[in-house]
């Protein structure tokens, strides 16, 4: 990873950067996507990787109650995978909501390797609750999803 890396909370002048990010994966099915206006109505979710006024990645962190955070639209720039970004996002994301008291993250992905090298553990995904499946309908793949449901324990 590049020594001259920043995390920090997205600002509304990110939203553009962020969804171009998102949407190469969009594309291509991997998360789902979110437009400029979704991004910039749920910006305090978002945290950034920034090199040289970059960004180079992006995490959301979704609070659904005092116990549970789900990390979801994690996105690296393609040309920048395996830097260390990711990582360094995602365990950005588990001391936030570790910081605001959630006891348990949890992500549905299709990168479940990596996942694992950072603790998760797979799950069932049934066992979420309705509320957390409120943005999967927006999902073309629902109700038939194939993603893998992994939880850590913070």
């Amino acid at each position: 990873m590049p020594e001259n890396f920043t995390l920090r909370k997205a600002k509304l002048y990110d939203t553009k950067q962020i969804a171009a990010l998102l949407k190469f994966y969009t594309s291509k099915g991997i998360i789902l996507g979110r437009n400029e206006a979704d991004i910039s109505e749920n910006i305090r979710e978002f945290t950034v990787c920034e090199v040289k006024g970059e960004i180079t990645g992006v995490v959301s962190l979704a609070i659904f109650w005092e116990n549970l955070a789900e990390i979801r639209s994690l996105a690296i720039n393609p040309e920048l995978h395996r830097h260390g970004f990711g990582s360094a996002l995602v365990k950005y994301s588990i001391q936030e909501a570790k910081e605001l008291g959630c006891k348990k993250v949890f992500t549905l992905t299709y990168e479940d390797v990596f996942f694992k090298k950072l603790g998760f553990e797979e799950t069932d995904k049934h066992l979420f609750s309705q509320k957390v499946w409120a943005e999967c309908t927006k999902c073309m793949k629902f109700p038939d999803c194939d993603e893998i449901a992994l939880s850590l324990s913070i």
